[in-house]
């Protein structure tokens, strides 16, 4: 039994870390990761350049592979040069911030790497930690802290039932986030992808030389209706876990589409 073990903050953060404690003791844990931090990568695979692995040795006693590419490269690498084999459960994160609603699902490196590990036929499981202020997000989570001791605890358990039973019928990966001040008796709700998380907006700024160039920002909604992500974690600050299926076709009358060719 085996567990590939992969990020988007870097293999330096202290979320990997987090996971790999836990996981270490529910089977072999091999983790590859970026090198550096690579949120907001989705599912992007690189194919027009070349890919380098290096051995580390982490801090926390641990060997890790650093991979100069996304999150989903880094499983693709994990199983087709390392590995040399599919493994048994795949893991993404621990995640230093939330990945809820259909904005994460379609562009977080966390989430494109479970996906990519589900197309496989991989058991896959992306778990992110919230937290308190944003600034937070946007490292690479080294030295963090908070939250991840019980994340750890949570993602554990599920990783040890999935191994054990098997992925739920038609269930190709399991987005769990836990809320930043989360405790054992914490409730666990399964929700669904709320639509939006992020009101986007863009900031135009201008370079010394006059000329423009932009930021893409925008607020969080914090609120989301009710049972979906963000409702879960902003409103009920409880523990979302959100099944999720590679298959995004709509189950629709066939005569509704086709009037659109007419």
């Amino acid at each position: 039994m085996s567990i590939l073990l992969t990020n988007d903050d870097g293999i330096y953060s202290a979320g990997i870390e987090a996971a790999w404690k836990a996981l270490k003791e529910v089977d072999e844990v091999t983790i590859v990761a970026p090198v550096l931090q690579r949120s907001a990568y989705g599912r992007s695979i690189s194919i027009f350049e070349p890919l380098r692995i290096t051995e580390v040795k982490l801090p926390y006693g641990a060997k890790g592979y650093a991979v100069g590419g996304t999150p989903a490269d880094c499983v693709i690498l994990g199983v087709f040069a390392l590995l040399k084999k599919k493994p048994d459960v795949m893991v993404s994160g621990i995640n230093v911030g939330e990945n809820v609603s259909t904005d994460s699902a379609m562009t977080s490196g966390t989430m494109g790497a479970a996906f990519e590990a589900a197309g496989y036929g991989i058991p896959s499981i992306a778990i992110s930690i919230q937290v308190e202020e944003e600034k937070h997000k946007f490292g690479d989570g080294r030295g963090y802290e908070k939250g991840l001791e019980i994340c750890g605890r949570i993602l554990k358990r599920v990783v040890d039932n999935v191994m054990r039973k098997g992925m739920p019928e038609g269930v190709d990966v399991l987005n769990i986030n836990v809320p930043c001040n989360a405790g054992e008796d914490t409730d666990v709700v399964v929700t669904r992808l709320a639509r939006k998380v992020f009101n986007t907006d863009v900031e135009m700024r201008q370079d010394p030389k006059g000329r423009p160039y932009y930021w893409i920002s925008g607020d969080i909604i914090r609120d989301g209706e009710e049972g979906t992500d963000c409702w879960a974690i902003y409103v009920k600050k409880c523990i979302s876990v959100t099944p999720l299926s590679l298959d995004m076709s709509v189950d629709i009358k066939e005569s509704k589409i086709l009037n659109l060719f007419m």
